[in-house]
């Protein structure tokens, strides 16, 4: 893919929360990048192009992707749409920014990886969560060697999560809460420096309608287990403030679940550590890579591959699969979702 000599143009599809906050974000890191807004409802975009005094906006998706001036597309729409418009972008020759959960199966995601490779184009998922100071502070504990073996990894996401839009409709949304927010806890937990042997879902409660609560059971190949307890349907304290901890046999790491504080303790050591709260979320970070590669054709951060084995661990932990690991060398047996 040849560089980029002129300013980079982007086009949000979408106008929603995702939309605004990529915008925002984008121009702060770098206000030299071009942006407009497309939308069904031509109204909405123009208002918000506006709003960050963006000089252009589309009045469909279509007339955004096939502008010969947009270098690439921001996928900020509900999952179901991501498909179709991402290869839609790609047969027009567009890079592609797509929001999390990037599509709804993994048959989807291959095809769109293949697309993406016979245009010469990239495929970029919009997972904050790979670019979070706290992942990176953990992996560099759980690499050192500080903990010792590791035994227990406990991660908590639970929060109340009171909405009415188009996350409650299965045919929109593609999944329940862990493959629409929990998919960001997944990526993490699977990138601790641990390898994941299996993973088992259970589902407490009424088993009826989209899934609202999992915990998900983890065993690594290096010995240890782990679980992911996800919700949208308790309620937080504190703000949402809430502790989880990665236990070895010479030492623990305690932290605030959304990357707030860390701390290391073991005989002889205590540390504490705020990791990054200028980016907490990571979406500077983010931006910085997927504008570095867009404009230079590198190879980014959060790759597809990396995207792919988070779907193949969601759908494992909510219906039971059987899936090759990343190394394609051996392959996982996950057994179906259970009540807890």
């Amino acid at each position: 893919m040849p560089l980029r000599s002129h300013p980079l143009h982007l086009a949000i599809l979408g106008t929603g929360r995702m939309a605004r906050g990529h915008r925002r974000t984008i121009r702060r890191l770098d206000p030299s990048v071009r942006c407009s807004f497309a939308s069904r409802d031509f109204g909405r975009a123009a208002r918000l192009a506006g709003e960050f005094g963006d000089r252009a906006s589309w009045e469909s998706y279509g007339a955004a992707i096939e502008a010969p001036s947009v270098d690439a597309v921001v996928i900020a729409t509900p999952p179901s749409e991501h498909f179709t418009l991402a290869l839609a972008a790609l047969r027009a020759g567009k890079d592609v920014v797509v929001e999390k959960p990037a599509f709804l199966t993994l048959a989807d995601l291959d095809e769109i990886a293949s697309s993406a490779g016979e245009a010469g184009r990239q495929v970029l998922v919009a997972e904050n969560y790979c670019y979070k100071p706290l992942a990176a502070a953990l992996r560099e504990v759980v690499t050192s060697g500080r903990l010792g073996e590791v035994r227990f990894v406990q991660i908590n996401a639970l929060k109340r999560t009171a909405r009415s839009d188009w996350r409650d409709d299965p045919g929109v949304a593609g999944g329940g809460a862990l493959f629409e927010g929990g998919v960001h806890w997944v990526d993490l937990i699977a990138h601790l420096g641990l390898t994941v042997e299996s993973v088992e879902g259970l589902q407490p409660g009424a088993l009826s309608g989209l899934e609202r609560s999992t915990l998900m059971v983890v065993q690594f190949e290096e010995g240890a287990v782990g679980t992911l307890a996800h919700s949208w349907e308790t309620p937080g304290r504190m703000r949402g403030l809430q502790l989880s901890r990665i236990t070895g046999t010479e030492g623990s790491v305690s932290f605030e679940s959304n990357g707030l504080f860390l701390h290391e303790y073991s005989p002889g050591r205590s540390r504490w550590s705020l990791p990054g709260l200028r980016d907490i979320e990571g979406f500077r970070a983010m931006w910085a890579d997927f504008i570095r590669v867009l404009r230079d054709g590198d190879a980014p951060r959060m790759t597809l591959a990396r995207a792919r084995r988070g779907l193949e661990l969601v759908e494992a932990a909510s219906q039971g699969t059987e899936f090759p690991i990343t190394s394609g060398a051996e392959r996982i047996r996950a057994p179906a979702p259970r009540r807890a």
